[in-house]
């Protein structure tokens, strides 16, 4: 489907007719690098979203603010492309808008134009959260609840450059959706209404320790304005709902960029915030109403996990906690999600919940992990994802 974009007119008749001078390219990232051979390997994404106009008219912009609009459109207009063509059944995959918002970065990053690097960073940054959904994030259905979801990118791109993420592709199925539970409450019939929300969050950890996580949610916890926040991201061979989130870091694969943190599970290290370490208990406690999401049927088993991996004497040892107060003085090395941006996601937002006193339920979905891409598992796994929001209606 082809996509017009008006602006562009507009771009163009305002722009400055004077030669502009090449900018010193900014330098592309691993995860921009991919993009060439990623196209090879999946021809479909060439022709996933017609940004032609955008091209054609790039060069001619010179005027800072009028470029950063136009990175904004752009950017929520391949994020609500993407949405309704997943919703609509036309291409239910959450690869193309990845790797289409990389092509646009290594464009704009290559392309000579008279801005700074640092303008540039400004513009990448425009499209980079606009394209996520962060400038979609209004509720605008009248429904009794309301619920915030966050997804991942596709990651560990290097061992399989087609790899999917569900929880990507959750976020764009489950944006604007309204569900509905219909049951007893307290010896009462009652059908309760939810909008879903949500967005996609990127697989990098100097985002994370710039503060990307805080941001995003801190409006959500200082105005208690939704009824249930759950991040989510791709896990084991079931959903998992993640129990004690753990502070420090210790997976030994890269992120996206191919960053390593140099951690391990003998030297679990504690992330940043904003170039210092994050404070906080080294377990946390999750407040989703699991027992009811655990009721929600489906292909998988949901799990209630409680397993965790702490420090004892310059070791890792794996435990399982009934109680948050059993973690009282131990280091974590793995929370339940792990020792990746999994588990930190939901390290963070329990964090900041906590620290702002909000009352709204949060934790994390790990859901079961796919190989490369799988239409059919895909839809399972989102169909089931649904199904435990609706129960968690019935209590919060």
């Amino acid at each position: 489907m082809k996509r017009v974009f008006p602006i562009f007119t507009f771009l163009w008749l305002i722009a400055s007719t004077t030669n502009l001078s090449a900018n010193e390219q900014v330098k592309l990232t691993i995860e921009e690098q991919r993009v060439e051979k990623a196209q090879q390997a999946m021809p479909m994404l060439k022709d996933y979203f017609d940004w032609s106009a955008f091209k054609n008219n790039w060069s001619k912009v010179s005027n800072l603010a009028i470029a950063q609009r136009a990175m904004n459109q752009l950017g929520d207009e391949l994020w609500q492309y993407s949405k309704q063509q997943a919703q609509l059944g036309k291409i239910v995959d959450d690869r193309p808008l990845y790797w289409t918002r990389l092509a646009i970065h290594s464009f704009i990053k290559s392309t000579p134009v008279s801005f700074t690097q640092t303008e540039l960073k400004i513009l990448v940054e425009a499209f980079e959260k606009s394209s996520r959904g962060y400038s979609d994030m209004g509720y605008v259905k009248k429904t009794d609840k309301r619920i915030f979801l966050t997804g991942f990118d596709p990651f560990l791109l290097d061992r399989n450059l087609k790899q999917s993420n569900p929880s990507g592709l959750a976020a764009l199925l489950l944006d604007g959706k309204v569900i509905e539970y219909q049951g007893v409450i307290e010896g009462v019939k009652q059908t309760i209404t939810a909008e879903i929300n949500t967005v996609m969050v990127p697989v990098r950890y100097s985002d994370f320790d710039q503060g990307e996580i805080e941001s995003l949610l801190a409006p959500f916890y200082a105005l208690n304005s939704v009824d249930l926040i759950s991040t989510l991201s791709m896990g084991r061979s079931d959903f998992d709902l993640e129990h004690f989130p753990g502070l420090r870091r210790s997976a030994t694969a890269p992120d996206n960029v191919n960053v390593y943190t140099g951690a391990n599970k003998t030297n679990p290290l504690i992330p940043s915030l904003l170039s210092a370490p994050l404070i906080g208990d080294e377990f946390v406690l999750f407040s989703l109403p699991y027992q009811a999401m655990m009721k929600a049927k489906g292909s998988y088993k949901i799990n209630d996990n409680r397993g965790v991996t702490i420090l004892v004497s310059d070791k890792a040892e794996d435990i399982t906690a009934n109680s948050l107060s059993e973690l009282t003085d131990k280091v974590s090395v793995q929370g339940g999600g792990g020792g990746y941006l999994s588990n930190e996601i939901s390290y963070r937002s329990i964090v900041l919940r906590n620290r702002l006193g909000s009352t709204i339920p949060t934790g994390h979905i790990h859901t079961p992990r796919i190989s490369g891409f799988d239409v059919e598992t895909n839809r399972k796994i989102i169909a089931q994802i649904e199904a435990m929001l609706v129960q968690a209606l019935a209590e919060i």
